[in-house]
C-alpha cells in the first residue's frame, strides 16, 4: 500500500466513524458566543493584557531570538518565574514555551528506564505523551483510584516513582484527591506530579496551594499560561534543586526557543489582573452550576462543563446545532476521551457578557434535549 492510499484510507475510516476534525479560522472580531475556549477568566481580551504584551513585543522584539540557555532567558522570563512561584506558594518555578512541553520536561527529565510512572487513566495526552517517551516502566491505575495507586507503589521496589495527576481533569471536570495521594507518595518516597492546567486561576492558585501542598516535598507542579492567564506557555513550580536539575536535563527546555516576550509579557499581566481580582473564579463556578442544573447534570469541579452524547455523530450535529444558532461550543470525541464517551464541551468563561452567556444557556439547554 502505498503513502496516498494509506492516507485515503485513514480518512475514509475517520469519516465512517464521526472522527473527522477540521481546522475553523475564525476573525478577530467574531460575533459568534465563544464557550469552546480554555480563556477561562476573559483575560486573553483583558485591556492590562493586551497593552502589556504589544508593549513587551515593541521592547523585546517578535520572539526570544534563541533557546533559555544561550540568550533567550529575557528578564520578563524571570519576573514571571518569580511572580508566579510566589502565587502558587512554590519555591522556584520555570517557565517554558508551552504546558505540554512543561510536561513532557518534567517527566522526562525526572523517569528513564530505571524509574517507575504510576498514571492515572484519565490523564492529559501531554502526560501520556511523557510517560512513553521517559522509557520507564508504566503503571495505569484507573482513574482517582487511590487504592490502586499503593498497590503500584508497592511494586515500586525501591525505583524511583513518579505519579502523575491532574488537579482538575480537563474531561469529567472532577478533582483529584491530591491529599491522599501526597501522603501516600510521601510514605513510598515517590513524587507526585501535579498538572494544574484546569486548576490554577479557576482555583486561585491551585488545588494543591488549596490543599495546603504548596512546598510539599513529594509534590512538583506544572501548569499552562494559556488557559486562565490567557495567554501562552507553560511552567513547572517546585523546588530550587528540581528547577536547576530541569535547566540541565529537560530537553524540552533545552533545545526549545523561548517563550516569546508577548506572550511572556501578557501573561504575567493576567496573574496581577487575577491576584487583584480573585472574585474572577467566584463567577466561573456560578456559572458553571447554573448551566449544569439547567441540563440536570452534576457541576464539574473545574470551568469545563461535559454533556454526554449518544454517539460521536450525535455531538457534532448538537455542536453544529448550536453554532447555527450563535454559540460555538467544544466537542469531545475518541481519542481524546479516555472513557470513550462522546461529549459536548462547554466552557464557563467570566469574559462572556452577561446576556450572552444567558443566550447560550437557552441555546444549549434546547440542543442538548433536541440531540439526546
Amino acid at each position: 500500500m502505498t503513502w496516498s492510499e494509506w492516507l485515503a484510507e485513514e480518512a475514509a475510516a475517520r469519516e465512517e466513524a464521526g472522527l473527522t476534525r477540521r481546522l475553523s479560522p475564525r476573525p478577530a472580531v467574531d460575533p459568534i458566543i465563544d464557550l469552546a475556549g480554555n480563556d477561562y477568566l476573559g483575560l486573553s481580551r483583558h485591556p492590562e493584557v493586551r497593552q502589556a504584551a504589544a508593549d513587551a513585543a515593541l521592547t523585546w522584539g517578535g520572539g526570544a531570538g534563541a533557546s533559555r540557555l544561550v540568550s533567550g532567558t529575557l528578564e520578563l522570563h524571570a519576573e514571571l518565574e518569580a511572580e508566579l512561584a510566589d502565587y502558587l506558594g512554590q519555591p522556584s518555578a520555570l517557565v517554558l514555551s508551552s504546558g505540554y512541553a512543561a510536561n513532557l520536561a518534567v517527566v522526562t527529565a525526572l523517569a528513564d528506564r530505571t524509574a517507575h510512572v504510576v498514571s492515572d487513566a484519565h490523564i492529559h495526552a501531554s502526560l501520556v505523551d511523557a510517560a512513553r517517551l521517559s522509557r520507564a516502566r508504566l503503571t495505569v491505575t484507573p482513574h482517582s483510584d487511590v487504592e490502586a495507586v499503593r498497590e503500584a507503589l508497592e511494586t515500586s521496589s525501591g525505583d524511583r516513582t513518579l505519579v502523575l495527576a491532574e488537579s482538575v481533569y480537563s474531561v469529567l471536570g472532577d478533582a483529584a484527591p491530591l491529599t491522599e495521594l501526597a501522603e501516600l507518595c510521601a510514605s513510598y518516597d515517590a513524587l507526585l506530579v501535579v498538572d494544574e492546567a484546569h486548576g490554577l486561576g479557576v482555583h486561585g492558585p491551585g488545588l494543591v496551594t488549596g490543599a495546603g501542598l504548596a512546598g510539599h516535598p513529594n509534590v512538583v507542579v506544572t501548569a499552562t499560561l494559556s488557559k486562565s492567564l490567557g495567554s501562552q506557555g507553560g511552567a513547572v513550580l517546585g523546588p530550587a534543586r528540581l528547577r536547576e536539575h530541569l535547566v540541565n536535563r529537560a530537553r524540552p527546555f533545552i533545545f526549545d526557543t523561548a517563550l516569546a516576550p508577548a506572550p511572556t509579557a501578557a501573561a504575567l499581566a493576567a496573574l496581577r489582573v487575577l491576584r487583584a481580582r480573585p472574585g474572577l473564579s467566584g463567577t466561573v463556578h456560578d456559572r458553571v452550576r447554573t448551566l449544569a442544573d439547567a441540563l440536570g447534570v452534576v457541576a464539574p469541579d473545574g470551568a469545563v462543563l461535559s454533556i454526554p452524547m449518544p454517539s460521536p455523530q450525535a455531538a457534532v450535529a448538537a455542536q453544529a446545532a448550536a453554532l447555527a444558532e450563535g454559540v460555538r461550543v467544544g466537542c469531545f470525541r475518541p481519542p481524546s476521551v479516555p472513557d470513550g464517551v462522546s461529549r459536548l464541551r462547554v466552557t464557563a468563561s467570566a469574559g462572556t457578557a452577561e446576556p450572552d452567556w444567558d443566550r447560550a444557556v437557552e441555546v444549549l439547554v434546547a440542543v442538548t434535549k433536541e440531540h439526546q
